[in-house]
């Protein structure tokens, strides 16, 4: 499963709005190579759920996740921060066992 704090779910829903996205627009998370530790996360709205899509739902908010991400993202939090210490998303994954700085890579 992927959760969402409830700070987070309340930045998804006003980004909703803000970029002009419909109740049809889910959570993508996903996984894609790069980053200073090898692995980066991607969020983005989506309207299509792919029949490889794996979908959770936490506090009315719908995650979609592909297989191959899913590996690397079970069990995470999905945060939001707006502090003095940085601003944005923040993915609490239990599976990274080195992240870098910006919060933004990791690796398995």
């Amino acid at each position: 499963m992927i959760s969402v704090t409830e700070k987070a779910k309340e930045r998804l829903v006003n980004l909703r709005v803000e970029e002009g996205k419909t109740q049809d627009h889910n959570i993508r998370v996903s996984v894609k190579g790069g980053g200073c530790s090898g692995l980066m996360y991607d969020l983005g709205f989506d309207a299509e759920i792919k029949p490889a899509d794996q979908v959770f739902e936490d506090k009315g908010i719908k995650i979609l996740v592909d297989k191959k991400s899913l590996l690397y993202l079970l069990g995470t939090t999905l945060d939001f921060s707006d502090g003095l210490n940085g601003k944005g998303f923040q993915f609490i994954n239990p599976n990274a066992s080195r992240t870098c700085g910006c919060g933004e890579s990791f690796s398995v």
